[in-house]
């Protein structure tokens, strides 16, 4: 499928117009629901798809940020045969008490995943803790950048954003 197939795709099943908030602050007009390109599997299988030729070569674990970067982690796994890590916003308390659950990140080069960015914040809170416990990351990949500044945070912490589309492809 060709990209510009599959941004309309998105943009048919995930556009909303209203008054929205989003996780960063900003009131917008235009809104991607998430959640509705994520629970259409032939659609995510698709997205999930195009998205392989961004992975970084060298890239070892693909670090989904809880909750929407999960259905596009493992999609995306599913699709290049690397092993996955669900990234919680802070640490469970009890159980394992982990912040990363599934493919081990100490040492390794790894990728994070998320659907939408709009300023980078999770990103940037969940590469430093990710760093933390000894994951090597220098990329994130997106289904969709707003193009609200998130590249320019997350370079701001030495990460490079790699989008499959930009808000300006979704308008086109």
């Amino acid at each position: 499928m060709e990209i510009s197939e599959l941004g309309e795709r998105i943009y048919r099943a995930s556009h909303l117009t209203g008054e929205f908030v989003l996780r960063s602050g900003i009131t917008a007009t235009e809104y991607f629901d998430k959640y509705r390109f994520e629970a259409d599997p032939v659609l995510l299988d698709a997205i999930a798809e195009a998205m392989v030729p961004l992975v970084p070569a060298g890239t070892e674990v693909l670090a989904g940020l809880e909750m929407g970067g999960i259905p596009v982690v493992t999609a995306l796994g599913r699709h290049t045969g690397l092993p996955c890590a669900f990234v919680r916003k802070e640490a469970k308390t009890y159980g394992t008490c982990r912040l990363a659950e599934g493919a081990e990140v100490a040492g390794r080069q790894v990728l994070i995943v998320e659907d939408v960015v709009t300023k980078g914040g999770q990103i940037v809170l969940s590469t430093q803790e990710l760093r933390a416990l000894g994951a090597q990351i220098s990329e994130a990949v997106c289904v969709i950048d707003r193009q609200l500044g998130g590249a320019e945070t997350l370079a701001a912490d030495g990460i490079k954003l790699i989008p499959l589309l930009t808000a300006a492809d979704l308008a086109a």
